[in-house]
């Protein structure tokens, strides 16, 4: 057996990889650079408080490279915490090594512009406030190095203030601007990555309508040829035969189809498919249900509508009824036992969860489910589920699949509301 592929790393893994890597070549520079001070330049340092936050730093990074090698994802909470530790680590170097004299009190920017072009706005300016108010504090508070020049609380060396100012000024227009542009990037990959997905499932769609056109008139004839055999099955039987109520069953089944493949052609239509309707969200959801069990006599199911006030209204039309049944069909094919179907809302959002008791969803397969012809089925084609999540996303809803934590699949539909 051919063993599994890591997963890919997410973007905030990705950058804690990179922060690791900067950290420890940082680190090692700085060590290097404390060592030609002391043995080169005679700096008189307090060498094992500034050992102890080198190697306090050292342990900080494997730590991190333990942590990358969890399965959790990096959030950017945690992924904050990595750079406010590095900041602090900053701080208390330069404290130990002539505060705000030394030449290499500017590397707060190093921080501060990798906050400003991966995190959220608010969590980029807590890191840039956090290192201004570090630097402030070593142009007071600091162990002097006199090769770095004297203390001047009482006499301001100018040259040091100007480059307090410089630091205030470039950490600020870093933070704007940085995260500006950087955010303008993210928002356009992502566009273009909708606008790619969007076109691809167009493509599938439209080839996927070609062939159920096709489809649709040749399954008339077949259909037809059932519907005459079972009717003259029905009249050779007599009226207390067993089979009757399975042919009056099977023909059921056969009209229900043709009615199907009638109302697919004639939703084929544009001028009728650009009119959907307003309808009340409950009723619809049970007229939906109602027919579903005509094709699936076999299930149990149990509705719940919330109680309060307000019903909402969707949206609606043929396709739409149709991708909901698909996913009732979904549940019956996992389990067609005790179904559950609840009907939700919000101010915005009318919501639908539909809960089987089958085995679940293969996590292989998971997030592949809607986007491409992926099904959990052996025999199945993944179509009904694309074309699910391709109605849904036009009405501009969403289908979500997990795991249900009793056993089970627990399928969220979200719709808008209209009233």
């Amino acid at each position: 057996m051919q063993p599994a592929l890591p997963l890919p790393l997410s973007t905030p893994n990705r950058n804690l990889v990179r922060l690791t890597f900067v950290r420890g070549i940082t680190w090692t520079g700085f060590l290097i650079a404390i060592i030609v001070g002391i043995e080169l330049l005679d700096f008189n340092l307090d060498l094992p408080a500034v050992i102890a936050v080198i190697v306090a730093m050292g342990i900080i990074n494997i730590v991190s490279w333990w942590r990358l090698s969890r399965p959790r994802d990096v959030s950017h909470h945690e992924y904050l915490l990595h750079l406010l530790l590095d900041v602090i680590g900053l701080t208390l170097l330069f404290y130990f090594t002539g505060g705000a004299t030394n030449p290499f009190i500017t590397y707060y920017l190093v921080p501060v512009t990798i906050a400003a072009a991966t995190l959220p706005w608010l969590h980029a300016w807590i890191l840039a406030l956090t290192a201004m108010a570090s630097y402030s504090a070593l142009m007071e508070i600091y162990h002097p190095v006199p090769q770095l020049g004297s203390h001047y609380a009482s006499n301001i060396n100018l040259h040091v203030l100007g480059m307090w100012l410089n630091f205030f000024l470039s950490a600020g227009l870093v933070t704007f601007f940085i995260y500006k542009m950087a955010h303008a990037l993210r928002s356009r990959d992502q566009a273009l990555s909708r606008t790619r997905e969007a076109a691809l499932r167009n493509e599938q769609v439209l080839a996927v309508a070609t062939q159920a056109a096709g489809t649709a008139h040749e399954l008339g004839t077949p259909l037809s040829t059932m519907a005459v055999v079972l009717a003259e099955m029905k009249q050779e039987l007599e009226p207390d035969d067993p089979l009757l109520e399975d042919i009056q069953l099977l023909r059921q089944q056969v009209d229900t189809c043709k009615e199907r493949l009638r109302h697919l052609v004639d939703s084929a239509d544009r001028r009728r498919m650009a009119e959907p309707e307003v309808h009340d969200a409950e009723a619809w959801l049970k007229a939906v249900i109602s027919r579903w069990l005509v094709l699936r006599p076999d299930v149990t199911h149990r509705f719940e509508a919330t109680k309060r006030r307000g019903q909402p209204k969707l949206v609606v039309d043929a396709t739409l009824n149709q991708a909901l049944t698909n996913l009732l069909n979904n549940a019956a094919d996992a389990k067609p036992d005790h179904i559950e179907i609840r009907l939700d809302w919000t101010t915005d959002l009318v919501i639908i969860d539909i809960r089987d008791h089958g085995p679940g969803i293969p996590m292989a397969i998971a997030d592949q489910l809607g986007e491409t012809f992926v099904s959990t089925k052996s025999k199945g084609l993944g179509i009904g589920l694309f074309l699910t999540h391709a109605t849904i996303n036009r009405f501009g809803g969403g289908v979500s699949l997990y795991n249900h934590p009793d056993g089970g699949t627990l399928t969220e539909v979200t719709l808008p509301r209209c009233g």
